[in-house]
């Protein structure tokens, strides 16, 4: 990257109030770190303890789905590429508005089953999504990742927003899942 270029991200950061950017791999370490600064952020910058508690919620979640979803990408070969389990993460601010971005690599043949949950979800009112997260919660089944599947519920119910996402290819084998997270 020139000097230049460090310079224009740093401009186009600007212009999108950026309060927090990273790009690596998600660990536990890492997901205490940036809700502390969040939290340290929103307290100088954000009045309403409502707002304050919607994002950092919201947050929460878009990390923990990072940290369990986010794929191991790796060469033919077998051998890793310099970011595996890398993942994106940016908070910013516009106009009273606060956006929570995150993308990920997912496995192709995961990607239309999360498209077809994400419609679903983005298709239900407030009180639909809240009947929704309640029979999920109850029938308490884990993935084999850990996770219940109330994840994106919960981010479009403490959101108020419907979840804009998209799916990137990357090559044969996974695409660059985007999502769009704004918290009013």
């Amino acid at each position: 990257m020139s000097l230049k270029s460090i310079y224009e991200l740093y401009q186009a950061m600007e212009r999108d109030h950026t309060m927090l950017s990273f790009k690596g791999v998600v660990t536990p370490d890492l997901l205490s770190s940036v809700l502390q600064i969040m939290e340290s952020k929103l307290n100088h910058v954000e009045k309403s303890n409502k707002t304050k508690k919607k994002v950092y919620n919201v947050l929460v979640e878009c990390l923990q789905n990072l940290y369990h979803h986010n794929e191991n990408i790796q060469e033919e070969d077998g051998i890793n590429f310099l970011f595996s389990k890398s993942a994106l993460l940016m908070i910013s601010k516009n106009e009273g508005n606060y956006e929570v971005k995150t993308g990920n690599y997912i496995l192709k043949e995961n990607s239309e089953d999360l498209k077809v949950k994400l419609d679903d979800i983005n298709a239900l009112n407030k009180e639909e999504l809240r009947v929704l997260y309640k029979s999920v919660l109850n029938e308490g089944e884990m993935s084999e990742k850990g996770t219940a599947g109330l994840g994106m519920i919960d981010i479009a119910r403490k959101s108020g927003n419907k979840l804009e996402y998209s799916f990137l290819p990357v090559d044969k084998k996974y695409d660059f899942f985007c999502l769009n997270v704004k918290i009013n």
